[in-house]
């Protein structure tokens, strides 16, 4: 007996469900500070290590060396985040100076 193929039945195609897992706007501005948050966290953690190997580079402890690279990390991270800063601000009024 010959079949017809063409006859049979189409099964739809399974296809997964994609669940959409993008973060609201809420979520993404939470980890955004959060971010921001941690980064001004580690900034100040570099201030207060410079502070301490002051301290014991004064009582001998440190290297000169090892107290100029610590002082050094922590000036280009306090003149990164001066300039973002700048950055984030002239944004911002970049913003508020478009007329709609």
């Amino acid at each position: 007996m010959i079949q017809n193929t063409m006859l049979t039945g189409i099964q739809p195609k399974l296809t997964p469900t994609v669940v959409n897992t993008q973060p609201t706007p809420a979520q993404a501005t939470k980890q955004f500070s959060e971010f921001l948050g941690d980064a001004l966290d580690q900034i100040d953690a570099q201030e207060k290590n410079v502070h301490q190997m002051s301290d014991k580079f004064i009582l001998g402890q440190v290297n000169v060396d090892q107290l100029m690279i610590a002082s050094e990390q922590a000036t280009l991270s306090l003149q990164l985040t001066t300039q973002i800063r700048n950055k984030v601000i002239e944004a911002y009024q970049e913003i508020m100076r478009t007329q709609i």
